[in-house]
């Protein structure tokens, strides 16, 4: 009985150890989207995390939340500056996430202002 339940108990530790680590290291996709920053905020009640909003459009639909983790202090502070402008992130995506992390699954890892003279028209592209 006694060898059961040490192999349970070291069954059990090792999947959440695989888990833990799946869900931290593995990134389902990355990309790029581009609006102007709406909010970044520090939220949450026992987890602090950062939380950030880009419109890319008119509608509700067209917003995009992330999260930024703690030690990514330079983005940060790039975000705060960069509020209420055009910015390019640069994201990832996990397959889930924890509440100390950020509330989506979406992680911003770098950030560049977009210049009014970069946006460029394409409606005469053929």
């Amino acid at each position: 009985m006694k060898k059961f339940l040490t192999y349970t108990i070291v069954s059990i530790v090792i999947i959440l150890i695989a888990y833990f680590s799946f869900i931290y290291f593995v990134t389902f996709s990355e990309g790029y989207r581009a609006g102007e920053l709406v909010k970044i905020s520090k939220r949450g009640v026992l987890f602090k995390t950062w939380e950030g909003r880009l419109s890319q459009g008119v509608s509700e639909e067209q917003q995009f939340d992330f999260s930024v983790q703690k030690g990514d202090k330079e983005i940060i502070e790039l975000l705060k500056k960069f509020q209420g402008k055009r910015v390019k992130l640069t994201y990832i995506e996990r397959f889930g996430t924890f509440v100390w992390m950020g509330e989506t699954k979406y992680y911003v890892k770098e950030v560049v202002q977009v210049k009014d003279d970069e946006v460029q028209d394409n409606t005469n592209i053929e």
